[in-house]
């Protein structure tokens, strides 16, 4: 028999991808055909992964950031024996219902690391996966956690701004098994690259820390050589790939032609001819595919041993690392949160919700050592640091605390990449008018369904003399308009605790706590066990003086307004209730009877948030009114602000009385 080459192996990826895009009608045939070589030589000498058991823990982590170029991934996930990637799902490329989306969706399909196709997003997410092995070494070993994460990017994902950050928290963090293969083929979408960039990238990276090397992407030795070299580094490395985008194609490669498009079916005959490749559509000559499959079964030898250290732990560590891998709640947990409820309502706190929130964090880190936090430089406002929580460093990463420095985007991708890897719970925080910077990576969480949590803090207006570049009108609303995301604006010190463990306990998707910069005074002072805000509304204070004719519904700090405007309306004799509404997410989840039941079917309704309207209107009824912000904010103190834009309990009272007025004038 022929020994199989290198060219063969790679040239099956080609074909793979040329085929399946054809088909579809639809998708990017360059990128994996430039970098098929590159792959195939980090897939079959280095890459440890075992395609019977995808989950292993120690796996290497391959990111494809360059999305766009998924039929590289299916094609290689299919050739090592991916059972979730049959022959048939090839065929379905991003047809519906189909495993092969156009960009890698993390979920779809075992070998698929993370979603990629907003570029830069996978290097940042890799970012977050590279520190997440570097913590989990620190705490379990070698023995136990020792696996690079390697990252296939391409010109778009490092002209995004977010990479620079990215690269940049990783050359300051040291992250030596951070391994970004580049595909420098000097082509994108509107044309060869020189049209819009002439940065010097080896040099941009060896500025961050990195160790950088160029070499012959269409070298398989060359190729090999370098990532061996990259493996024994202490910094993360950069290895730039010179390659031919559509390489193999007659006459469109090194084109931006062959980027987004199919080649047509004359291009591909003359590739096929070109490349030697004279198999039917879909077919891979039965030796080659041989070949493929033994790679996908290299890795078995490296994970039974890795399982057989794991074994030979004692009972003690062996289970610290199953429960590391878990990122279970302690059993007490819910024992623990009542417990520290308790203590709230007793002791009834006047304390912004982002100190309430650092001191729920006292205790919650400590109950729950897989949860690591951080701050985009501003630890001291968002107060998002435990007495318990050492600083990651370059030098040791056994801490819980990782600070981000001025980097909203690579923070909260970098947090996807620590919940994707496993291990460990991440949170945090900025501003939340900085949810601007983070907004992709949040939505990429909810795509995704990681838990993740954002701590964003100086919620409103109330954070006062900054002014409307910081004060976010728009963005709780904006974040409830996206889809799995739970967006949580605690009005006390016991609603803060009660989000906290809301967002501890979502496995599902990323949580966002918007908590404030002004003192709030305690409201639920009687206590409850029960975790009041998981249904997202329930009446906080029912009308007392009569049947009830006025509901109020509130987040935050103006659910305090809401209680003053609620005791003046029953001096009226008007019967009110007020109803806190930490999460309209979560409220528009439970049955309509449990909705009409806090909200009254018949009750006047009046929301009242220091924020847009949008997101409100489906809890009023047709005659409902809303006390909030319909413009940007100014720079005075927060006092000042709220009486000036008309959220007072005043004017809460006015509205209610008003409509009351003008349902009895209809009534009559």
């Amino acid at each position: 028999m022929t020994a199989i080459k290198h060219s063969d192996m790679a040239n099956a990826i080609r074909a793979l991808s040329m085929d399946a895009i054809q088909k579809a009608n639809s998708g990017h045939p360059g990128m994996p055909m430039g970098m098929a070589d590159v792959a195939t030589v980090l897939f079959t000498k280095f890459l440890k992964f075992d395609a019977s058991k995808p989950d292993w823990p120690d796996r290497d982590r391959f990111v494809l950031s360059a999305g766009h170029g998924s039929m590289l991934l299916y094609s290689i996930l299919h050739l090592t024996g991916y059972k979730d990637m049959s022959l048939a799902q090839i065929k379905n490329f991003r047809q519906f219902g189909s495993k092969t989306a156009g960009h890698p969706e993390y979920g779809h399909a075992a070998g698929i690391e993370t979603t990629t196709g907003p570029l830069g997003q996978g290097l940042a997410n890799a970012v977050g996966m590279a520190l997440a092995e570097r913590m989990a070494e620190a705490r379990h070993g070698k023995q136990l956690v020792d696996h690079y994460t390697y990252v296939i990017a391409g010109d778009g994902c490092l002209m995004e701004g977010i990479s620079h950050e990215a690269i940049s928290l990783a050359g300051h963090l040291g992250l030596g098994k951070l391994i970004v293969l580049f595909d420098d083929n000097h082509i994108s979408i509107d044309g060869p690259t020189e049209l819009t960039v002439s940065d010097d990238q080896l040099k941009r990276f060896q500025a961050s820390g990195w160790d950088t090397q160029a070499v012959d992407g269409h070298d398989p030795e060359a190729v090999e050589k370098a990532i061996s070299a990259a493996q024994k580094t202490n910094t993360p490395s950069l290895i730039a790939c010179r390659t031919v985008i559509g390489y193999g194609a007659p006459t469109k490669a090194g084109s931006a032609s062959t980027h987004g498009a199919p080649l047509g079916n004359e291009e591909i005959a003359g590739a096929r001819e070109k490349l030697g490749w004279d198999a039917k559509p879909f077919v891979i000559p039965k030796d080659i595919l041989k070949a493929w499959r033994d790679a996908g079964k290299r890795g078995e030898k490296p994970r039974k041993a890795w399982e057989g250290r794991l074994k030979k732990k004692n009972v003690e560590d062996r289970r610290a690392f199953n429960d590391f891998i878990k990122t279970d709640l302690p059993e007490d947990f819910d024992k623990i949160v009542a417990s520290y409820k308790k203590e709230l309502s007793k002791a009834a706190p006047t304390i912004a919700t982002r100190a309430a929130s650092q001191k729920a964090l006292e205790v919650l880190t400590a109950a729950v050592p897989s949860m690591v936090g951080g701050s985009a430089d501003l630890t001291g406002s968002n107060l998002t640091q435990t007495g318990i929580m050492p600083p990651v460093t370059a030098k040791d990463a056994s801490g819980r605390y990782i600070f981000y420095g001025v980097r909203e985007h690579g923070m909260a991708a970098a947090m996807n990449g620590i919940a994707l890897h496993g291990g460990f719970i991440p949170y945090g925080g900025t501003f939340l008018v900085f949810t601007d910077y983070c907004r992709p990576s949040i939505r990429l969480s909810a795509l995704m369904e990681q838990r993740v949590i954002y701590v964003m803090t100086h919620d409103s207006i109330g954070l006062g003399e900054d002014g409307p570049t910081h004060q976010p009108v728009e963005h709780v609303a904006s974040l409830r308009a996206m889809p799995n995301v739970t967006v949580l604006r605690p009005c006390d010190a016991v609603e803060t605790t009660e989000a906290w463990q809301i967002a501890l306990e979502n496995k599902t998707g990323p949580s966002v706590l918007a908590l404030s910069r002004q003192g709030l005074p305690t409201l639920r002072t009687k206590h409850s066990a029960r975790n009041l805000s998981a249904k997202g509304g329930y009446v906080l204070q029912e009308a007392e003086v009569g049947p009830r004719q006025v509901t109020l519904m509130a987040t935050g700090s103006e659910v305090s307004l809401a209680a003053e405007a609620r005791a003046i309306l029953e001096k009226k004799k008007i019967g009110t209730a007020v109803v806190s509404m930490p999460s309209l997410d979560l409220f528009a989840k439970q049955s309509a009877k449990y909705q009409d039941s806090v909200l009254g079917e018949n009750a006047v309704r009046v929301a009242v948030e220091a924020g847009v309207r949008q997101s409100w209107d489906q809890w009023l009824c047709p005659d409902g009114a809303f006390v909030g912000m319909d413009s940007f904010g100014a720079s005075a103190p927060a006092g000042e602000l709220y009486e000036h834009f008309g959220i007072t309990a005043d004017a809460v009272v006015k509205q209610a009385v008003g409509i009351l007025k003008a349902r009895s004038k209809r009534d009559k």
